[in-house]
């Protein structure tokens, strides 16, 4: 009988004590035949009790105390280098409900995935973003009520966060956070802070609001002026008096105000959401008032030359129009993202009357500001690596400069700065997608990969269906990137941004063969997002609620019926897919410490066949084979003689008879 979520849920009830026990004991490293969307439904109680039994008591006790930090299993490292071989996974915390979830969560996963990425953890702005911060706040949404009731001394959504990475590290996981070069349009960042983001003034004075009557250098100036007066007319949000000047107020280097203290001033209590809400939208509106607004984050060359698309505006919930913005000359890969501000990290040339920037004249209180907050958030909650957003960025039309300074690139900046802070083993995850020169960026971004030091790099083998030309070339690019440059490219199984219904026919077949590649090619970085091991093949489009991209902002508006989302995330209902995934984890844990960190050596490379198969340079007596496309040949000459020790859905391991037989490729199996 095929299987079912039914059956397995009923079987796991049945089997429940046996089960968690061998998480417990220490014989698996994870909880076998628990279902995610079951994991994640544990009682508090549940899931400390089974904590307690594998952890000890004093660790857990550490572990829960937010003022204690429990070391990373990366502190060993002198570098980032050791993320070049780590199985991650991806979790939007949203699509799970809280922060205490992942560890409800991460009792599924096998010890082979090692580390966690968390998407953006921060407060969002403009339809609920997770990419659109709006403040340096924790996002309170993920604040898990159940877990304070239980452990009243974590009332906190911050000190959740650090009791949770305690723990990931406790159970053997390294922990990421998602390094952002940009903000909402409108973020308390931009308003504390005008001089390190980019303004324009739209010609509001002479009745045309869809033209830019100023996008001159020294916009922000005038930006200051007018939030100055805004404070001197409201007061201050937390009653502080304003005796200082206002040139003090708007610093990020004199040390008379902390941030924090900015903050509050301008905003009032950082717990005090709808107030420091109600308080960012009277003064937009008084800014907006006046036609000042950020320049719009762009995408992809030609990044500058922007105008106002008057036909493409929408109107807000307060009755403010916003235009969209538009290039004057774009390219193929050209966006413009509406609701989004990057920070101004150069000066522009002739006061931007072309807008050209200066590469020459960093913009260094923007490269300051983004290190110390990135940093402090680092210390605060004992993250071990960045994964940094939109790292594709490359914005001289030159290429990459033959000599690269330290005001190149600011996630290189961010990543230098952490480990300089006794973090040496701070690494950087760039989202990029190993595109063609000039295509994401200006130049070569592989050349770009190198210079701003990422240890590894998305890439983009979740976008191309398994088995096709396209997928066989880029994989075996991938892996020649891997032994030929600084970083590491992932075989990426699936993201959060590709779990969208518009990417579903890359995942209707070649799923099993891209977990398999992933969990055993050993030399090689991967990443998966959560719920792939359970997700519908959506041979028809599912539900909005079945893909988790359409949680990474949030969106109720029936009106755009592509992307609302009505209630929590639908777990998949994929069992055989689960099933087949769980015994390659089991398989791969009687394993795991022969194979682990082992250099390929292969026997039918990427491209040369619809099949791969390699085994390791040092000797570990195992042959791994999978089929993109269909079953394994029966014949396979260019692999040695050896045992069928697991199979599954066209992948399969080998047990060689004679391993000083490895490396020499001649029997055949069938």
């Amino acid at each position: 009988m095929a299987n079912s979520i039914s059956n397995l849920q009923a079987d796991w009830n049945q089997q429940y004590s046996l089960y968690t026990d061998t998480y417990q004991s220490g014989r698996l490293s994870f909880i076998p035949n628990l279902l995610p969307q079951t994991a994640v439904r544990f009682s508090v109680y549940q899931t400390l009790e089974i904590l307690h039994k594998r952890l000890g008591n004093d660790t857990l006790r550490r572990a829960l105390n937010p003022a204690e930090t429990i070391d990373s299993p990366a502190k060993i490292y002198s570098d980032g280098s050791w993320l070049k071989q780590s199985n991650m996974v991806g979790v939007n915390v949203r699509t799970i409900g809280s922060f205490w979830a992942i560890i409800n969560y991460a009792l599924t996963l096998p010890a082979s995935h090692d580390s966690i990425h968390l998407l953006p953890i921060w407060e969002p702005g403009v339809v609920g973003s997770l990419y659109g911060m709006v403040s340096w706040q924790i996002n309170p949404e993920f604040f898990d009520v159940a877990l304070a009731s239980f452990v009243p001394a974590l009332d906190t959504v911050e000190k959740q966060l650090k009791v949770v990475t305690n723990l990931l590290h406790a159970m053997g996981r390294t922990v990421g956070m998602d390094v952002i070069p940009h903000t909402d349009r409108f973020s308390e960042m931009v308003l504390a802070c005008p001089a390190l983001f980019e303004w324009v003034q739209r010609d509001v004075k002479s009745g045309k609001p869809d033209e830019l009557a100023d996008y001159s250098s020294f916009v922000y100036r005038y930006v200051e002026e007018a939030i100055w007066q805004f404070l001197k007319y409201r007061g201050a949000a937390d009653g502080t008096p304003l005796t200082f000047a206002k040139d003090v107020f708007f610093s990020t280097d004199i040390g008379i105000l902390i941030d924090d203290q900015r903050f509050r001033i301008l905003f009032g209590n950082p717990h005090d959401y709808g107030g420091r809400l109600n308080r960012r939208i009277a003064l937009i509106r008084h800014l907006t008032e006046q036609g000042f607004e950020t320049l719009p984050m762009t995408m992809a060359p030609p990044y500058r030359g922007l105008h106002i698309d008057k036909d493409d505006y929408t109107l807000d919930e307060y009755g403010q129009i916003w235009y969209q913005y538009a290039f004057d000359k774009p390219q193929a890969m050209s966006r413009v993202f509406g609701p989004l501000a990057r920070y101004r990290f150069y000066e522009s040339k002739d006061n931007n009357q072309n807008w050209e920037l200066d590469f020459d004249r960093p913009n260094r209180p923007a490269w300051d500001y983004i290190c110390r907050k990135v940093y402090d958030c680092q210390r605060a909650y004992n993250f071990d690596f960045m994964r940094g957003d939109m790292a594709h960025v490359q914005m001289r039309p030159e290429g990459v400069p033959a000599m690269v300074d330290d005001y190149y690139d600011p996630l290189r900046a961010i990543k230098k700065y952490v480990q300089s802070k006794e973090v040496p083993y701070y690494a950087f995850f760039a989202e990029t997608f190993l595109a063609p020169p000039d295509t994401m960026g200006y130049g070569n971004e592989l050349d770009h990969l190198d210079a701003i030091e990422a240890d590894s790099t998305l890439g983009d083998l979740q976008s191309i269906v398994v088995g096709s030309a396209e997928f066989k070339r880029q994989f075996s690019d991938y892996y020649r990137y891997l032994k030929t440059r600084r970083f590491a490219p992932n075989f990426t199984v699936m993201t959060a941004d590709k779990d969208d219904p518009r990417f579903d026919e890359f995942y209707r077949t070649g799923n099993l063969f891209r977990y398999f590649t992933a969990l055993f090619l050993t030399d090689m970085p991967s990443y998966v997002g959560l719920g792939f091991e359970v997700r519908n093949l959506h041979e028809d489009r599912g539900a909005n609620e079945e893909y988790t991209k359409l949680y990474v902002f949030r969106i109720e508006d029936d009106r755009q019926p592509d992307k609302v989302t009505h209630g929590p995330f639908a777990w998949g209902q994929n069992a055989d897919q689960f099933s087949v995934i769980l015994r390659m984890r089991k398989f791969a844990e009687s394993i795991w410490p022969e194979i682990v960190g082992k250099e390929t050596q292969w026997l039918v490379a990427p491209g040369e066949e619809d099949y791969i198969a390699w085994t390791h340079d040092s000797p570990t007596g195992y042959v791994f084979a999978a089929g993109m496309t269909a079953s394994l040949p029966n014949i396979m000459t260019k692999l040695p003689k050896g045992e069928v020790v697991f199979e599954e859905e066209g992948c399969r391991v080998y047990k060689l008879e004679n391993q000083k037989s490895q490396g020499v490729a001649t029997d055949s199996l069938s």
